[in-house]
């Protein structure tokens, strides 16, 4: 199925300081990314905080990097910040390609996100078939493959392991060098005191990104004195078949309680048994 992904910003990063400068900003290991393969990276601040996500693919001998478009002005501005006597050019080049998504099948040119998923970048100048219905089947497809993302409600608000990035290092290399964030992200990781990670999640009333997560009357809580605790975040959501689906964030000693949204008195979140 091809969709038109909507909402998405492209940068072009070219210059021949190109892969060494994502190599010091970003998470994953850039020298690693092949020419069929959209890699993704955290870009964290100082203190591990994931201030965006990306898909990051090599384009001729240049570097795209796709992520939600309600953040591009501040990923723009933060990375020219470093870019200082270094030969790199950053190019927002959104309105000059469409961004288009495949499930369960791969085409000529495409980059692969994972096993299911794939993106094709189309100049906007040629013939290209425009399919506009179906963001839904993406978006349904990604939180079933458990594929994050990061949007200007939710900047800064996740280290990467809450998002299962460290998982198989699918978007974090600890072999890499320095990035930002890179020590509170490393200590996590070898002491093994990630609280928080990404599960999946299905209900029957609307849910938006950003809202909050609690559990009631869990036996967890009630240990610590507490009756209702914060304990998670949406991350991304669809409706779907009249059902909302959702990727949160959860407590990991909270996953098999009573999860409700908003407080104590929201719709009840089911844990979809798919991790």
């Amino acid at each position: 199925m091809k969709v038109l992904l909507q909402d998405r910003a492209l940068l072009r990063i070219s210059g021949s300081d190109s892969e060494v400068f994502l190599q010091n900003q970003f998470s994953n290991d850039v020298s690693k990314i092949g020419s069929s393969i959209a890699q993704i990276n955290a870009y964290c601040q100082h203190q591990g905080k994931i201030i965006g996500l990306f898909w990051v693919m090599r384009y001729d001998a240049n570097f795209l990097l796709s992520f939600p478009i309600n953040l591009l002005d501040k990923i723009k501005s933060r990375l020219q910040m470093f870019v200082i006597m270094s030969d790199v050019i950053i190019d927002d080049i959104s309105e000059n390609y469409y961004q288009f998504g495949f499930i369960d099948e791969k085409k000529p040119n495409s980059y692969s996100i994972n096993e299911r998923l794939s993106i094709l970048i189309e100049a906007r100048n040629t013939n290209a078939e425009i399919t506009m219905n179906y963001n839904h089947e993406w978006n349904k497809a990604c939180i079933d493959s458990f594929l994050p993302e990061v949007f200007a409600s939710t900047s800064e608000k996740f280290v990467p392991q809450m998002l299962n990035l460290d998982i198989d290092e699918i978007g974090v290399n600890f072999s890499k060098g320095c990035y930002p964030g890179q020590e509170v992200v490393a200590r996590l990781h070898y002491l093994g005191s990630a609280k928080r990670r990404l599960f999946s999640f299905v209900c029957d009333s609307d849910l938006q990104v950003g809202d909050s997560l609690y559990c009631a009357l869990s036996k967890a809580a009630l240990a610590r004195g507490d009756r209702y605790k914060g304990s998670g975040i949406v991350v991304t959501r669809v409706k779907y078949d009249s059902l909302f689906y959702c990727l949160a964030t959860l407590d990991i000693d909270l996953k098999d309680d009573e999860i409700t949204l908003n407080d104590e008195h929201g719709p009840i979140l089911k844990r979809l048994n798919n991790e």
